[in-house]
C-alpha cells in the first residue's frame, strides 16, 4: 500500500527538483532508514522553509537508490550531499503565488497535532516525515482547488 509523506527543504533544494522537472528528489544523509521505506507510488509533499507553505506533491516512480553526485545544494548544510534519491513524477505543482500556508493545517491535519498549537512549526523539523492518507487527501484537494483559482487581475 501506498504511503504519503512530507519532504521538508529549503527554497533551493525545491528549486533543484524543480529544475529537474520534478524526474528526481534526494533525502538528507540522515534520513537514510526513513528514505529506503519510500516506495514507487508513494506520494511526497514538499514543504518550503523559510516560507512555511506548501508547493508541489509528486509520486515517486522508482526505488530509492544511494548516490554521491552533487545535485542538490543547501547554505546551510554545504556538505549535505541528498544522497537517497528516488524518481518522482509531479501530480500537482502551485505557482510561487498558489503556495498554500501550512499554519493552518496545524489544526486541520492528523500529523501535526502532537506538537502544541504555539510550536506548530516543530512538525516540520527535520527532512521527511511519514503522514496519514487522510492529511495528504486533504493537502492534494487544496492544491487542486487553489490551483483551479483564477489569477486576480490588478
Amino acid at each position: 500500500m501506498a504511503r504519503n509523506w512530507v519532504v521538508v527543504g529549503g527554497p533551493e533544494i525545491f528549486a533543484k527538483t524543480r529544475e529537474l522537472g520534478f524526474t528526481r528528489h534526494g533525502f538528507k544523509s540522515t534520513r537514510r532508514n526513513m528514505a529506503n521505506s519510500i516506495q514507487p507510488g508513494d506520494l511526497l509533499a514538499f514543504y518550503v522553509t523559510g516560507r512555511k507553505q506548501f508547493a508541489a506533491i509528486a509520486r515517486v516512480t522508482t526505488p530509492v537508490v544511494e548516490e554521491h553526485t552533487r545535485i542538490w545544494q543547501s547554505d546551510k548544510k554545504p556538505n549535505e550531499m541528498y544522497p537517497y534519491r528516488a524518481g518522482i513524477e509531479k501530480v500537482i505543482v502551485l505557482d510561487d503565488d498558489q503556495w498554500l500556508d501550512a499554519e493552518p493545517y496545524h489544526d486541520r491535519f492528523q500529523w501535526t497535532q502532537k506538537w502544541p498549537r504555539a510550536n506548530w512549526t516543530l512538525a516540520y523539523q527535520g527532512n521527511l516525515h511519514e503522514v496519514p492518507q487522510e492529511d495528504m487527501d486533504l493537502l492534494l484537494a487544496d492544491m487542486k482547488a487553489a490551483r483551479a483559482k483564477p489569477v486576480s487581475a490588478n
